[in-house]
């Protein structure tokens, strides 16, 4: 496995959005049963979900947490040449307040739409600890990766003040981003989350995920990454930001 690869199929589950979760059916035991889910990542990186109690995955992983989550990449002309990962796991539900706390306040940011269901329908937060993931980007790209997360020193409070700021004070800038990435235009932008390697704009419904030219380790560097993302002229890439 080369560190490339984990990278990619890392930058891939912070690019989409949704997948696949499969259990192992406890109505029909030896069976798998697939089902879709919505997720976004916690601090370690891992997937969060929010699933009901009645649905019929959460009891499967009530039973046996083992499960796995196919990301493919969206809009793909050729879904056997296009990227998709398979995050095997193990499931946990969240039950310190605190974490519950910290989890609904990332996941709202990211599906605003599911506050309703979180009160009203007994849903609760799970996060999907990765096993073992299988990454293909395509043709003869095909890897195992054992590491798949890493730690987001800006996850809830820590990128709070930025998202706010952002979205607050430098509408200009965040339109700009749209702009330079080719995402697209017609309604507004809002940035909903940072990490150490980009950040996500939600465009109405739709989650978008943007890499900075290179990691941010702290609240400097991010804030100067995304100065320099205001004022450029095209998006650069991480291998002409290590050349410059």
């Amino acid at each position: 496995m080369s560190e490339k690869a984990a990278q990619h199929a890392r930058e891939m589950l912070l690019k989409e959005y949704q997948g696949v979760l499969s259990t192992h059916s406890k109505a029909m035991p030896g069976f798998p049963f697939g089902s879709v889910v919505p997720y976004c990542l916690d601090g370690e990186g891992r997937p969060l979900i929010l699933i009901s109690r009645i649905a019929q995955h959460t009891h499967n992983l009530q039973k046996d947490a083992k499960c796995s989550l196919l990301v493919g990449e969206r809009g793909a002309d050729d879904v056997q040449a296009a990227g998709r990962l398979t995050v095997l796991a193990e499931a946990r539900p969240l039950q310190d307040e605190a974490q519950v706390a910290e989890a609904a306040g990332q996941y709202y940011r990211y599906f605003p739409q599911a506050r309703d269901y979180h009160l009203t329908h007994d849903f609760d937060f799970w996060v999907l600890e990765p096993v073992r993931s299988r990454y293909i980007g395509g043709f003869g790209e095909i890897h195992w990766i054992n590491v798949l997360t890493r730690v987001n020193p800006f996850y809830g409070e820590a990128g709070l003040g930025m998202v706010a700021h952002m979205n607050g004070d430098h509408g200009s800038a965040i339109a700009h981003y749209v702009e330079l990435a080719g995402l697209p235009a017609g309604q507004p932008a809002e940035m909903v989350g940072v990490d150490g390697e980009g950040f996500h704009l939600r465009i109405g419904r739709v989650l978008h995920w943007l890499p900075f030219p290179q990691p941010c380790a702290d609240a400097g560097a991010v804030r100067q990454a995304l100065v320099n993302l205001a004022r450029a002229t095209q998006w650069p890439t991480r291998d002409a930001a290590d050349e410059a």
